[in-house]
């Protein structure tokens, strides 16, 4: 199962299913679990460790340096890839930039042809990252949201669940739960098909319609928002968009601009 040109280090912890492709190469002490496959000239570099299941595309290059000038190469840090992720060609992911720090994903996400995801993200299950998706550095993903290919993301902001971002679109800024955004840092609205896909219940939905548009609809700032959306006892699911918003990162949240016209 191992191809004759894969250059291999000994220290490599390698389940006996696995699958390694032509000129493949594996350097330093990499964990490979059962049931994966590495493709041609994929790369495993330094401390990654990789769940079942896991599909590695060609020319895919795992656990190379942070990009970040900084960065000291002597520094001990690692990518942690967990089960049935399917990492498409030439997909780069860099490992952590601090000492004992590692990128993370999680379990049955899907990064397309060219995405890239800097030192320290963080990314949840089942996400789907389309061709050229770009994550900075220390980025926090959520579960269950799609990007739309070449969309690119800043450092340091927060992305989160059941979300849809538009391809080519450029975000500094936070995107709560449940979101659509699009163009430079505008959210358009909910992501009402994928929540009702997702198995969402009409009274869900609602529940999360009626807090967004109190957050964002409602003429009032967003202080002011928040505090009137906090005297109200809201369902488990509508809940979390608030102690999403209630909590950003230092960048904020986007804003909303209901709407698909020009400015």
């Amino acid at each position: 199962m191992i191809h004759k040109t894969a250059l291999i280090d000994p220290s490599a912890q390698i389940d006996p299913s696995v699958e390694i492709g032509p000129y493949v190469v594996i350097e330093g002490a990499a964990e490979v679990g059962p049931g994966c496959k590495i493709e041609a000239h994929a790369q495993l570099v330094g401390h990654v460790v990789v769940g079942e299941g896991t599909r590695i595309g060609r020319g895919a290059v795992i656990g190379g340096e942070p990009q970040d000038l900084g960065f000291d190469p002597a520094t001990q840090s690692s990518v942690i890839l967990g089960k049935k992720n399917v990492i498409r060609e030439h997909v780069t992911i860099h490992r952590g930039s601090k000492p004992g720090s590692a990128t993370r994903i999680g379990d049955s996400n899907f990064l397309m042809v060219g995405s890239h995801l800097a030192h320290d993200v963080v990314m949840g299950d089942r996400n789907i990252l389309a061709n050229g998706v770009l994550l900075a550095g220390h980025i926090h993903v959520g579960n269950n949201t799609f990007m739309g290919g070449g969309a690119v993301f800043h450092q340091f902001l927060r992305i989160g669940d059941y979300c849809v971002v538009q391809g080519n679109g450029s975000f500094s800024k936070d995107i709560p739960h449940y979101c659509a955004a699009q163009r430079v840092n505008r959210i358009t609205g909910l992501n009402v098909i994928g929540l009702r896909r997702q198995g969402f219940t009409s009274e869900e939905r609602g529940a999360i319609k009626e807090l967004f548009r109190l957050l964002f609809c409602g003429g009032m700032n967003l202080g002011q928002a928040l505090e009137s959306a906090a005297a109200r006892e809201w369902p488990e699911k509508a809940a979390r968009l608030l102690q999403f918003v209630q909590a950003p990162s230092k960048k904020g949240v986007c804003p909303v601009r209901l709407g698909r016209g020009d400015d």
